[in-house]
């Protein structure tokens, strides 16, 4: 007769497994945000093939344009003086419909199954995205056509971060959650380089490659995530984050010193995944009001209203920025701002890192954006004049531009979503996500647009409005960093207070 596994044995044969099952669902998610932000990104390589200077090249023999025209090889109606205006409606287009449609995504996460909605989200998303590239084959040239592609498209992106956030924040609790999410929300950058580099095969000869092949892959990516994601760890008979015990010994005890203000403690997680399915009825999904009296929401969505308005102008208009200022082709500016990104991702991990170990969200994202306001001076008046500086400016601002942002988005959504006043709703996570990140898309709409609008008075007064946002953003925080501070120093004098007796 077979011995029985030692409790050791049985425990640790248990740890792996939850342990493959999260690191499973965090490279899964990890891959479908990727493919989001992967389309998202050809318009902005695509921008200097639409309306570019044509005087050097050589007119085909059978063209019927003046010689005279220097636009002949752009594409209509992006050929005329107002092309910045039309390009940036055509960025607005998407991000108003984002915006708009992120408020009511969250409320759909909460009550419809991820694996579905995600799925469905990610299918249509690919289908939009190539619509847009097979404008180019089809030889339509009237702005209302992309303009409609870029609504449906910004309306069913909508479908990816309340739910990918929601998802992960099932699987894992706040312990070292800064860290982990920061690794995790690489993902923008990497969709971003992706979608840059794949743009920029095809933008001198076939611009609408540039779209159809980051929509093909995206699409093949929903089917996968169909038949792929696991939403809760109870679905694979897993361990979830944290227990009912721990949120009850936690509840008798003391005020912890050390707490933020506006996050519960390590023990104050996702209690309601602790729970198996069967033990109650399934927590009502929190109201939208509910979720704006959460303390901290209110403050950090207007922080990230600002920061993704920057981050997003950078986006939009770098590549083209870079061609017009720095006069490089089309393929090396979308090439070159690929850094920008590769800064992000420095600047995510080390705005993660930095907030565990201090416990200070808030301070960690307003120390960044106070340094980002003279990097980005900086690389307007010398990142230009010549390329190593150019190169190691764009990482510096992509990682102080990037890192508020992608903290945000992430740990601090997972955080408030989280809240002990929920008293362990984690109904909440996707709500809370969606009220963040929606507001935060409203700059991400509004940065893009005013970029648009102001880069024909020069690019000079396109950074100071980008100065502008970033010290804005900063000032909101203030309460919550004055509430950080008073929080450490009640903590460093209680742990003085411990060591004297």
């Amino acid at each position: 007769m077979r011995s029985s596994l030692a409790p050791g044995v049985w425990f640790l044969r248990a740890f792996s497994r939850d342990s493959w099952f999260r690191g499973y669902t965090l490279l899964l998610t990890f891959l479908i945000y990727t493919c989001y932000h992967m389309s998202r990104k050809p318009i902005s390589i695509v921008k200097s093939r639409l309306h570019q200077n044509c005087s050097e090249l050589i007119t085909p023999g059978n063209d019927t344009h003046g010689i005279n025209d220097t636009t002949w090889c752009s594409w209509t109606p992006f050929d005329k003086d107002d092309y910045k205006e039309l390009l940036g409606a055509v960025d607005n287009a998407f991000l108003v419909a984002y915006a708009i449609g992120m408020f009511i995504s969250g409320i759909f996460g909460e009550r419809l199954p991820l694996r579905y909605y995600l799925s469905t989200g990610m299918v249509l998303s690919g289908l939009f995205t190539s619509l847009f590239g097979l404008g180019y084959f089809w030889s339509i040239h009237m702005l209302w056509y992309f303009v409609l592609i870029q609504i449906c498209n910004g309306l069913v992106q909508t479908t990816g971060w309340p739910s990918v956030v929601a998802c992960v924040g099932n699987w894992f609790g706040k312990g070292k959650r800064g860290f982990i999410m920061g690794i995790w929300n690489s993902h923008t950058s990497v969709g971003n380089i992706l979608g840059s580099l794949i743009a920029g095969i095809w933008v001198n000869q076939q611009w609408g490659l540039s779209f159809i092949v980051p929509g093909i892959i995206t699409a093949a990516m929903g089917i996968i995530t169909f038949l792929f994601l696991i939403e809760y760890p109870e679905d694979v008979d897993c361990t979830p984050p944290q227990h009912h015990d721990d949120q009850e010994k936690d509840q008798d005890s003391p005020e912890d010193p050390g707490n933020g203000p506006y996050t519960n403690r390590e023990s104050n997680m996702e209690t309601t995944a602790s729970c198996s399915k069967e033990q109650g009825p399934e927590p009502e999904a929190i109201s939208f009001l509910g979720a704006l009296k959460i303390p901290g929401v209110i403050e950090f969505s207007l922080c990230l209203l600002f920061a993704k308005l920057v981050s997003y102008t950078f986006l939009y208009w770098l590549p083209l920025y870079i061609f017009n200022v720095a006069h490089f082709g089309a393929k090396e500016a979308g090439d070159l701002s690929t850094l920008f990104d590769v800064g992000g991702i420095i600047g995510g991990i080390m705005a993660g890192l930095i907030s565990d170990y201090t416990n200070g969200r808030a301070t960690t994202c307003c120390i960044m954006l106070i340094l980002a306001a003279p990097m980005m001076f900086l690389y307007n008046y010398i990142g230009q004049n010549g390329i190593t500086s150019s190169i190691v400016m764009l990482i510096i601002c992509g990682v102080l531009v990037n890192g508020p942002y992608a903290l945000i988005t992430t740990a601090v959504s997972a955080d408030l979503g989280t809240h002990k006043s929920l008293k362990g709703n984690a109904k909440a996570l996707s709500t809370v996500t969606a009220i963040i990140d929606g507001t935060g898309s409203i700059g991400a709409a509004l940065g893009p647009l005013l970029a648009g609008l102001i880069s024909p008075t020069g690019w000079n007064n396109v950074f100071y409005m980008l100065i502008s946002a970033d010290i804005l953003a900063c000032l909101l925080l203030c309460r919550l960093v004055y509430k950080e501070i008073l929080a450490w120093k009640v903590s460093r004098s209680r742990s003085s207070g411990y060591r004297e007796i």
